[in-house]
């Protein structure tokens, strides 16, 4: 099972169903799970419907259209009750070939004249049937004329094989999609045909017949009595009754591959069948190999595409993680050059600023003017500066001053020494509008400043 490409749960399944079915063959098994996608309990259902002779879910309708079967004698195996182990009670019963010259020679002509007899009476049944007459064989309840059938047959015969309980074209359907050999058995009313009857009554209710029949084959069966019997009669040709024909999938056809016309004895039906089989299982174990490939195949490319779905959706995420990625920095970057849009802006309204407010900065009075002070700034820097007001001149006119100065910082305070007092501050200039005004429109005389005293110049950015 390793071999074919099968995992441990699926080996295990097929050991599994091969107990509950029965069935020796584990490539049958194996396949029937693989066309019902390893559902190990609707396998074995449509196995308990095939025993009890019911069409499975591929062949549920009654509407299917049947396969077409290629009818040729040249690729079939043809028995007849004229053949050793044939049984013939309508006509002259089969017996040893007779050892003397007469005999043999009655026995040629009689056999001659029984086939052509034979061939001559299906022309001119052919003929008949092409002029006409069919009207009352229209096919209306193919199914309703299958059950009848087995409902008759079954009453008349208890002992047989499992019939299938469906029409002839689900009977094909299911054949051929199970791989299976198809027997398909047509007779005439067993109360005027003996041949019919003995068949029936011995053969078809032979242990050893039954047992291979519902192991191997599906068996499907019809009067041809009946408008069903009667169409699929047409398509395969019948010269004597019983007919049994096999009919199997062989090169991708469904084709028949042995003819059984006549009675016989149980141990030579069984033989027959098995002979049949025998050569033509090679096409169905062909046809099971080729399934089964093309069904790795299918599983195989299903599992690439998978993974190929799988190997996408890897890389689209990998792709958006990178694109996320790559979003944060060009975000941090435009923040970035933003932040330093805006420092270039402040500057440029800083410089405007300075070069608006330096007409406002009031000019520096004389020394010896009355009410002048002198007043010591010392910046950041270190840098002293010294500069004469007016003590009318407002704490205004000094910021202007200083903010105009090439070494004063963007943004200050004014504080003195000792005690520690806040003249000014920036924080002056968010408050509200009438404060503000309050605050700077104080003259150095109002705020207490004396000759050369010296203010400190804060750099709030520092």
């Amino acid at each position: 099972m390793e071999a074919d490409g099968l995992t441990n749960e699926q080996t295990e399944k097929v050991l599994q169903f091969q107990d509950l079915t029965g069935i020796e063959d584990m490539n049958i098994c194996r396949d029937v799970l693989i066309r019902h996608q390893w559902d190990l309990e609707v396998a074995f259902q449509e196995q308990l419907n095939i025993r009890e002779g019911r069409p499975t879910m591929f062949a549920a309708s009654t509407e299917v259209r049947a396969p077409a079967v290629i009818n040729d004698r040249f690729l079939q195996q043809v028995f007849s009750a004229n053949m050793p182990g044939g049984r013939t009670i309508s006509r002259v019963p089969s017996g040893p070939m007779p050892r003397s010259f007469t005999g043999l020679l009655g026995y040629v002509i009689n056999f001659v004249f029984q086939y052509f007899y034979s061939t001559l009476t299906s022309i001119v049944g052919a003929f008949l049937n092409l002029g006409g007459g069919n009207e009352n064989r229209l096919v209306t309840d193919p199914l309703g004329d299958v059950m009848k059938f087995i409902h008759d047959y079954y009453e008349r015969y208890p002992e047989h094989p499992v019939f299938y309980q469906g029409t002839y074209a689900q009977a094909l359907n299911d054949a051929k999609q199970e791989l299976r050999f198809l027997i398909v058995y047509l007779h005439t009313d067993p109360s005027k045909n003996p041949d019919v009857d003995s068949f029936c009554r011995e053969t078809l209710s032979s242990r050893s017949v039954i047992d291979y029949i519902n192991t191997h084959t599906l068996l499907w069966g019809c009067d041809v009595s009946s408008p069903e019997g009667y169409r699929v009669m047409q398509s395969i040709t019948v010269r004597n009754y019983p007919l049994m024909v096999m009919i199997s999938l062989r090169a991708n056809r469904m084709m028949i591959v042995g003819r059984f016309e006549g009675d016989c004895t149980p141990e030579e039906l069984l033989r027959r069948l098995q002979s049949v089989t025998a050569a033509n299982e090679v096409w169905l174990s062909q046809a099971r190999a080729d399934r089964l490939e093309r069904n790795f195949t299918q599983t195989l490319r299903r599992q690439q595409d998978e993974a190929y779905e799988q190997s996408l959706l890897a890389d689209e995420e990998k792709e958006r993680i990178r694109q996320l990625e790559r979003d944060v920095v060009r975000q941090a970057q435009e923040a970035e050059e933003q932040a330093r849009q805006n420092v270039e802006l402040r500057k440029e309204e800083i410089a405007r600023q300075k070069i608006e407010l330096a007409t406002l900065v009031p000019s520096e009075p004389p020394a010896d003017a009355a009410g002048v002070i002198a007043v010591v700034f010392k910046m950041p820097s270190g840098t002293r500066l010294e500069r004469r007001f007016h003590q009318t001149n407002s704490l205004l006119d000094v910021y202007r001053f200083l903010f105009c100065h090439p070494e004063s910082p963007d943004e200050f305070e004014i504080t003195t020494n000792f005690p520690k007092r806040v003249l000014y501050t920036m924080a002056d200039m968010d408050g509200p509008e009438s404060a503000v005004n309050e605050t700077l429109s104080r003259t150095l005389q109002d705020v207490g400043l004396k000759n050369r005293e010296v203010l400190f110049v804060n750099d709030l950015e520092a």
